[in-house]
């Protein structure tokens, strides 16, 4: 039998690549012919890879051309917040088959929440027609640090009565599937990745707002996690060292001076700002959530309102700096903006985000930073959580340096595939 590494980068490439010979495999993995046939018929027995043609004849004998049998195994993520819970199906490749979305986790217990959950998933998966025998898992990705090991130990205040709750022990007892845990910003870089604006992108940082701020990173094709779960916390990133408390325990942060609470804060206390974004009680003397008002601001922003586009760049010019920071840290040539606050707002936080790294990244005079606003940012966290399942189950041992599909045909380039 193959060995596992093996399996795992073949299976990645194809899926890289969208359709592949045999020949281009030895090519991109280094790998000798004699391991490639040999992996690449386990695959097709076990239903996930499938021989679709021949490529044109360029003198020699047309060569049979491979490609991941998509419909043969599917995943769940769910994006769990306070506002609400984002669904999303995927098929083998990464690609969103279905969507759903329901209640936040508000203030209900976790265990209540759990089992909602629970039956959302099999509604979700009910709703294709699917047999949840071909579903290889639920991803579930939050706000902050959410990992098996370390818990939700350090939540945001809205979350904060889900420290230490066994997430992931709970989910797998209430919907028979493996579960894999992670944040949401991180889930979202991979989503982008996997099946996103940044499929063909070996290195960039995804910046993410929802209902605070972060960054997910992937680094040579790999999703770079840090120590604890916790890198590309550049919402946590101080710009101003006299700036107000955050929740986290330090001062000046950017989520505290510029998130999405930061914001709605600032436009509440702007009778002007407020009364252009109807931002209004609700029933009872309730307030609507901080991303509902949030997304209020963003579109008196597009109505044309001058004064909540100024409060809105204000926000875009801390984030802005911060990402400089991280543009500086790691050297990228591409930001992806995305998450749900990006989905509402991004128009405007893009051209100042642009306009920063052109004026002011270290390194701009040997190549520029893009960046660009994700075609699917709303459900980003969600579609990254089920590629968290895809990856851990099909490419569990992938320490990436994997080629992209447009160096596929450079032989001289091997990949190096190590155990994590």
């Amino acid at each position: 039998m193959p060995h596992a590494t093996s399996r795992a980068a073949v299976l990645d490439v194809i899926r890289a690549a969208g359709t592949i010979s045999r020949v281009r495999l030895i090519q991109a993995t280094g790998f000798t012919g004699a391991t490639i046939s040999t992996v690449v018929r386990r695959l097709i027995d076990d239903g996930l890879v499938t021989e679709i043609g021949r490529s044109e004849s360029t003198g020699g004998k047309p060569r049979t051309l491979l490609a991941l049998n998509q419909s043969s195994r599917y995943a769940v993520g769910a994006h769990l917040d306070h506002c609400g819970i984002t669904y999303a199906l995927t098929d083998l490749s990464g690609s969103m088959v279905a969507r759903m979305s329901r209640a936040g986790a508000g203030t209900d217990d976790p265990p209540a929440v759990v089992a909602r959950m629970a039956g959302e998933v099999d509604t979700l998966i009910r709703g294709v027609g699917i047999s949840k025998e071909l579903v290889l898992g639920l991803g579930v990705v939050s706000p902050g640090p959410l990992t098996p090991a370390s818990g939700m130990r350090l939540t945001p205040p809205a979350m904060r009565h889900w420290e230490d709750f066994p997430l992931d022990k709970a989910l797998v007892e209430a919907t028979g599937l493996p579960v894999t845990l992670d944040n949401d910003a991180t889930a979202a870089a991979l989503g982008e990745h996997w099946a996103g604006i940044a499929r063909d992108t070996p290195s960039f940082a995804a910046v993410y707002i929802g209902s605070g701020i972060g960054a997910g990173l992937v680094i040579d094709g790999a999703v770079y996690r840090g120590r604890s779960g916790n890198a590309g916390e550049i919402g946590h990133m101080c710009v101003d060292a006299d700036g107000p408390d955050c929740w986290c325990g330090a001062r000046g942060c950017v989520e505290a001076l510029a998130g999405p609470a930061a914001v709605v804060t600032q436009a509440r206390a702007d009778t002007r700002i407020s009364r252009a974004a109807g931002l209004t009680q609700g029933p009872g003397g309730q307030r609507p959530s901080v991303t509902a008002d949030f997304a209020a601001v963003a579109r008196a922003v597009r109505r044309g309102d001058a004064d909540a586009r100024e409060l809105l760049e204000g926000s875009a010019r801390r984030l802005a700096l911060a990402t400089r920071a991280l543009a500086n840290v790691l050297d990228l040539d591409m930001v992806v903006l995305t998450g749900p606050g990006m989905a509402v707002a991004g128009s405007v936080y893009l051209p100042v985000l642009q306009e920063e790294l052109e004026t002011a990244f270290f390194a701009r005079t040997a190549h520029p930073v893009t960046v660009r606003l994700s075609d699917s940012a709303a459900t980003a966290p969600a579609v990254g959580a089920a590629t968290m399942v895809l990856q851990s189950e099909l490419v569990p041992l992938r320490q990436t340096r994997l080629p992209l599909p447009g160096a596929l045909g450079e032989p001289e380039r091997e990949a190096a595939v190590t155990r994590e």
